[in-house]
């Protein structure tokens, strides 16, 4: 069976540095798989390259078996890739609904947005609690909550995170780790997380990759790269 998601051999370049060189990773259907390394790494670049932010130089990426490097990213939303961007980009002067309706701006069936929004407030009680409230007087944890269900909100088949647990308080951190868990259970939605917080990406993910400079170093199931010495002497400084 094919995967949902491919990238294979993929270089890619900021001006004339390489951020990824020959760099291949895939998900299956279902699948929570964790990216993780040091900053700099190329773990972000592998989100913006899926999602068109970033053209590739060589390599393929494909989903759902058909090649979309080269294609813009409001055709990637269409097509059922969300991002949700690191350092929680929420649309500070508007309120939490409008933040959410955002995320389904490619759709038109009202019906199914209206599903989407109560299925997202079930799914973060607190959003609830602050539907009317400006994005921007919420806390870091919130905002961060707030940026996933407006992703989901576009109805994804891939959710593409990217440090969700940055700046984020340990409490959150855990609601958050538990919504992505139940997100990739619950909805039927697959899961390619960035993460610093190696510990907790590896405890919630089928599998992962673990990037050095723009290349993968270590990739296997997340159980297994959780106990291996070198992923614990390189990467598990996170705590969860």
């Amino acid at each position: 069976m094919d995967a949902l998601l491919k990238f294979e051999d993929v270089e890619l370049y900021y001006d004339h540095v390489y951020a990824l060189k020959g760099v291949s990773v895939e998900v299956q259907e279902g699948e929570t798989v964790a990216l993780i390394g040091a900053n700099g790494a190329g773990k972000s670049s592998i989100l913006r390259a899926i999602t068109g932010l970033r053209r590739i130089r060589s390599g393929q990426i494909r989903y759902q078996g058909k090649r979309i490097d080269g294609i813009g990213p409001d055709e990637i939303v269409r097509m059922g890739i969300s991002m949700v961007p690191e350092a929680r980009r929420v649309f500070p002067y508007m309120s939490v609904r409008d933040n959410l309706l955002m995320g389904a701006f490619t759709r038109n069936d009202k019906v199914g947005i209206q599903q989407s929004m109560e299925m997202v407030l079930t799914r973060f009680p607190r959003l609830k609690e602050r539907y009317s409230q400006q994005a921007g007087t919420m806390s870091g944890g919130e905002q961060q909550m707030l940026v996933i269900g407006r992703a989901l909100m576009a109805r994804p088949r891939l959710l593409l995170l990217d440090e969700p647990s940055l700046g984020i308080a340990p409490k959150l951190v855990q609601d958050i780790a538990r919504s992505i868990v139940a997100i990739n259970r619950d909805e039927k939605v697959s899961v390619l997380l960035v993460e610093q917080n190696s510990r907790m990406a590896l405890r919630i993910s089928n599998r992962a990759y673990a990037l050095t400079t723009g290349k993968v170093a270590l990739s296997g199931n997340s159980s297994e790269l959780l106990t291996d010495e070198r992923v614990r002497h390189l990467y598990l400084g996170g705590e969860f």
